[in-house]
C-alpha cells in the first residue's frame, strides 16, 4: 500500500482528494494537513510514502514545509497540487525537494499516475512547467562532457524514469554502483535530485523528447 498524506487548507479539495484515494486497492489515506506545520508534524508522526502538497497555506507555505520535510533522515516524496503555475513559485518548491509538480486542473488519472510514480521515485510534470524547468535547469549546467561513458548510461535511464533497481538490471550493475553513479551525476551538474537530471537530460537532447 502507499501511504498518502494530503496537506491542503481547503475541505473541498482535501475531501475531493481522500474520496479518490480511499477506492484505491494500492493507497491509503493516512492522514489530512490542514496546514505547512502540520504536514511536517505529521510526516513525522505517520511517516507517509507520498504527501500532497499545497502552496498557499496558513502558519507554514508548502515550499517552507517541503523544504523541512525533504531534510528528513526518512523523507517521503512530496507532489506539489496547487492552482499556482508561475516561475515564482514553480522553481523555489521543485529546489525545496518536490519530486512532481501538479496544477489543480490535473485529471484524477494524472494524480494517481503521479502518486504510483512517486512511490517508485518517479516524477511526474505538467507539461507546461516542464518545459520552462528544462530551459532553466539545462541553460545553467555544465556541459554533459564532463560526464563519464558509464554516467552518460546512467543519466539517459533516469531521463526514462527508470529507477536504480531497474538501471542495474539494464545496464548490468550492482544497485551501489548506479548510487554512486547518481550521486557523481549530480554532484558534477550541480543538480539537487533525480527530477532535475531528467529534464537536463531531455533539454541536452541525450534522450527522445515525446
Amino acid at each position: 500500500m502507499i501511504n498518502v498524506l494530503i496537506a491542503d487548507d481547503h475541505p473541498i479539495v482535501q475531501q475531493g482528494m481522500q474520496m479518490l484515494l480511499d477506492v484505491q486497492p494500492d493507497m491509503t489515506v493516512v492522514g489530512v494537513a490542514e496546514n505547512g506545520q502540520q504536514a511536517v508534524e505529521m510526516s513525522l508522526a505517520l511517516r507517509p510514502d507520498v504527501i500532497l502538497m499545497d502552496l498557499n497555506m496558513p502558519e507554514k507555505n508548502g515550499i517552507e514545509a517541503t523544504r523541512e520535510i525533504r531534510a528528513l533522515e526518512t523523507a517521503p516524496q512530496i507532489i506539489v497540487l496547487t492552482s499556482h503555475h508561475q516561475d515564482a513559485m514553480v522553481f523555489p518548491a521543485i529546489k525545496a525537494g518536490a519530486l512532481s509538480y501538479l496544477l489543480k486542473s490535473a485529471t484524477p488519472e494524472d494524480v494517481l499516475d503521479a502518486i504510483r510514480a512517486a512511490a517508485k521515485d518517479e516524477a511526474r510534470l505538467n507539461p507546461r512547467i516542464a518545459q520552462r524547468l528544462m530551459h532553466d535547469i539545462a541553460g545553467q549546467r555544465p556541459s554533459p562532457d564532463a560526464l563519464t561513458p558509464r554516467e552518460l548510461d546512467v543519466l539517459k535511464q533516469i531521463a526514462a524514469g527508470k529507477d536504480n533497481k531497474a538501471i542495474a538490471e539494464e545496464l548490468f550493475l550492482s544497485e551501489k554502483t548506479v548510487k554512486t553513479h547518481v550521486s557523481n551525476i549530480l554532484g558534477k551538474l550541480q543538480l539537487s535530485d533525480r527530477t532535475q537530471a531528467a529534464i537536463y537530460a531531455l533539454k541536452q537532447g541525450l534522450v527522445p523528447l515525446e
